[in-house]
């Protein structure tokens, strides 16, 4: 399929089926952390970035198959609220099936009140807010020009106004970034705008789009989810969910066994969708079995075994 990917194992959503609407890399933000890499096209254009129809009839295949779904995902390779279709889409989703439908957003949108309202179609938001400063800001998420957080901030807060399902919001840390005391106190401050029913907070555990994007302790992530009454998401187990799949971590081990590969190479081999392939990138790398390493601006996946 090219728009569905899945089920994967998620540390938020149980198994999630993925639906990527935009392509590779076409994103409102170029954060420092993603895992996806540098964001390739930059912009806040709205479109059919993925054609409507075609989106609906692999969703509509892959309900048919009876495999167990915990949640229907909007998420992919890019920021989904770019694609104006996105209401259309949920909407479409409700006449297919019962199984509860979320979004993933990095919410630079949601100030407008259109995306407000498509968003609004869904049964669980889970948007990002990272910082609450400009600086910060500017500095970790690397937005389009013209974006601001307080503008994000205030479209949270009209957002859980006018919406009666679930948000979660997701705060990525990064070390050095965005665990300071007087960044912690204003991001504190605009969560309580916001009102979100759960706040999650994550690090860097897959290799991000730059070197120097480094996780925090697990000790440092405990003591901020105190201060932010927060729960902590980093640690979690793929294996343990039945959508992960032995025979796909073995035949991505076998691939870099052989020689290093960008996730472009793996996922272009294999045909698996890129984020498809991270969950189990992430799970050998946290095993010790494959290493990150950059190559003249390029990151690639290493083997390195057991050793």
């Amino acid at each position: 399929m090219k728009y569905v990917f899945g089920p994967v194992p998620s540390r938020r959503l149980g198994i999630s089926l993925g639906v990527d609407l935009t392509p590779y890399k076409t994103c409102s933000f170029d954060c420092i952390y993603c895992q996806l890499g540098r964001t390739t096209d930059k912009t806040i254009e709205r479109r059919e970035y993925t054609p409507l129809n075609a989106i609906v009839a692999e969703l509509g295949e892959f309900i048919e198959s009876n495999h167990k779904i915990d949640y229907i995902t909007l998420s992919g390779s890019g920021e989904p609220t770019l694609n104006s279709c996105l209401g259309e889409l949920i909407e479409k989703i409700k006449t297919l099936t019962d199984i509860p439908v979320a979004v993933l957003t990095n919410s630079s949108l949601i100030p407008n009140a259109g995306v407000r309202s498509e968003l609004s179609k869904a049964d669980l938001i889970v948007p990002s807010l990272d910082v609450a400063t400009q600086e910060a800001f500017e500095r970790i998420n690397r937005p389009c020009k013209g974006l601001r957080v307080r503008d994000i901030v205030r479209g949270l807060q009209e957002f859980r106004k006018g919406f009666s399902g679930d948000i979660w919001l997701e705060i990525m840390l990064v070390e050095g970034f965005n665990d300071n005391k007087r960044g912690l106190s204003e991001l504190s401050n605009a969560i309580e705008l916001a009102k979100p029913d759960r706040i999650q907070l994550n690090t860097v555990v897959r290799p991000p789009a730059e070197e120097y994007a480094k996780p925090l302790s697990v000790d440092r992530i405990h003591e901020i989810a105190e201060i932010l009454n927060a729960e902590v998401i980093t640690e979690f187990d793929r294996k343990t969910v039945g959508a992960y799949e032995m025979d796909k971590e073995e035949i991505i081990s076998s691939m870099l066994k052989r020689r290093p590969c960008t996730l472009s190479d793996i996922s272009g081999s294999l045909g698996l969708h890129k984020n498809e392939v991270l969950k189990y990138i992430e799970v050998m790398g946290g095993e010790g079995r494959v290493k990150t390493e950059f190559m003249e601006g390029k990151k690639y996946f290493r083997w390195v075994g057991n050793e």
